[in-house]
C-alpha cells in the first residue's frame, strides 16, 4: 500500500510539475508575443513620425513659396493676396486641430493580438476547468 501511495504522490507532484512548466511556458510565449507587439509598435509610432515630419517640411516650404510667387504675382495687391492666405492657412490649421483632437479620443487597441491570445486561453483553461462549455 504504501508503494501506491508513492506513486500517486510521485504522479501527483509529477503532474503539477508538468502543469507549472506548461503554465511558465505559456506565460512566456504570450509576454514575447507581446514584447514583439510593443517593439512593432514603437517602430510603426516612429515611421510615421518621420514620414510626417517629412511631409510637413515640403508641403512648408511649398507653401511659402507658391505664397512668395502669387504675391511677387500680384505686387500690386500683395496686402490682399497676404491677408487671404493668412486666413485661409489659419483654418486649414483649425481643421488639422480638430482632426488631431479626434483622433486622440479614439485610441486603437495597440495589442489586440495579445489580449485575443490570452482571452484564447482563458478560455481553454475554463473548459478544461469545466466551467464552460467547449466551443463548436
Amino acid at each position: 500500500m504504501r508503494e501506491s501511495q508513492g506513486a500517486e504522490a510521485g504522479g501527483l507532484l509529477s503532474a503539477l510539475r508538468n502543469i507549472a512548466a506548461t503554465l511558465l511556458a505559456t506565460g512566456r510565449t504570450r509576454l514575447e508575443l507581446l514584447a514583439n507587439e510593443l517593439e512593432e509598435e514603437k517602430l510603426r509610432a516612429m515611421r510615421l513620425l518621420m514620414v510626417a515630419q517629412g511631409m510637413l517640411f515640403c508641403f512648408g516650404v511649398g507653401i511659402l513659396l507658391v505664397v512668395a510667387f502669387l504675391v511677387a504675382l500680384f505686387w500690386e495687391q500683395r496686402v490682399a493676396v497676404l491677408g487671404i492666405f493668412a486666413l485661409l492657412f489659419l483654418v486649414l490649421g483649425g481643421a488639422c486641430l480638430a482632426g488631431l483632437r479626434q483622433a486622440a479620443r479614439r485610441p486603437q487597441k495597440p495589442f489586440s493580438a495579445s489580449l485575443a491570445e490570452l482571452q484564447e486561453d482563458l478560455h481553454q483553461l475554463k473548459t478544461l476547468a469545466g466551467h464552460e462549455p467547449p466551443a463548436r
